[in-house]
């Protein structure tokens, strides 16, 4: 019920939204027109409009089932067609961001030096704006001669998603206590050991956390890296053609599709920590 009266309470803001935001247009035609329209006139209006500066709600979501089911999945307007696209560079990076994180994490840990060293640095590169950083990614691989757009895109989702991980992996390493380091040493178990057993079971909680976070910005980095390298395909493209060719409901159905895959992404995630917990023998 709490989620439900939290929909219904965003649906509300959003439909007086629109009509707020659509109402100097109705009026605006009125008073060409030479007529006067009352107020639930001006409502009905609001509702139907093909191009409002805020769509009502309904009419994204007719846009999105007409995307998603008004076409073959191989079609260019398919919004099924254009996340699969989107998924695959999501993937690509969200996997490079993993390991790089992961590896880096490791090595902080195991080596003081990576920690004065490189944990500043990684920390100095979230603080770069993404949509600044986009396009030198873009100009870079083309200038080194990489043809495939799915490299960039990869890179930019590998960028955003790596952070994350490196930080609660470094934070789950070292939160073995001393005492069951000291134990482990009273059975001259080597740093190798001691990994394998105590520290990277101990990370899990904290990685599958990270990963949640990363999955989801992994695929805002596959969509902003859609931006600049002039895709004609994916959800980010979508929205740039919509808002390029003045069409708002383009844009917005594809900003719900890719809310929508971030949720199915995240969901994902939480059924391998579930089964990795189960196999681990950790309670449910």
């Amino acid at each position: 019920m709490p989620v439900f009266a939290v929909v219904g309470i965003i649906v509300c803001v959003w439909y007086s939204a629109a009509v707020w935001m659509n109402a100097p247009w109705v009026y605006d035609q009125a008073e060409r027109a030479g007529v006067s329209v009352s107020f639930g006139e001006m409502v009905g209006a609001t509702m139907g409009q093909a191009r409002p500066v805020l769509p009502a709600p309904h009419q994204v979501a007719a846009e999105l089932w007409k995307g998603v089911a008004g076409q073959a999945v191989t079609s260019k307007r398919s919004l099924v067609y254009h996340g699969w696209v989107t998924l695959q560079a999501t993937f690509y990076g969200f996997v490079l961001g993993i390991g790089l994180g992961v590896a880096l994490a490791v090595s902080i840990v195991r080596f003081r030096v990576m920690e004065l060293s490189v944990m500043p640095w990684a920390i100095i590169s979230q603080t770069i704006p993404i949509v600044a950083l986009a396009p030198m990614i873009v100009v870079l691989s083309n200038a080194a001669g990489v043809e495939d757009r799915m490299v960039p895109k990869a890179i930019i989702s590998a960028y955003l998603s790596f952070f994350p991980v490196l930080v609660s992996m470094v934070k789950g390493l070292r939160s073995p206590d001393q005492m069951q380091i000291d134990q482990l040493r009273t059975w001259y178990a080597s740093e190798a050991q001691m990994f394998w057993k105590l520290r990277l079971p101990a990370s899990m909680p904290y990685f599958f956390a990270s990963l949640k976070v990363a999955i989801a910005a992994s695929l805002v980095g596959a969509i902003v890296g859609e931006l600049p390298t002039g895709a004609i395909e994916g959800l980010g493209a979508r929205m740039l053609i919509g808002s390029q060719f003045g069409e708002p409901m383009i844009m917005w159905a594809a900003l719900f599709a890719a809310a929508i895959l971030a949720g199915g992404l995240i969901l994902l995630v939480g059924i391998v920590e579930r089964f990795a917990r189960a196999r681990m023998g950790a309670p449910a």
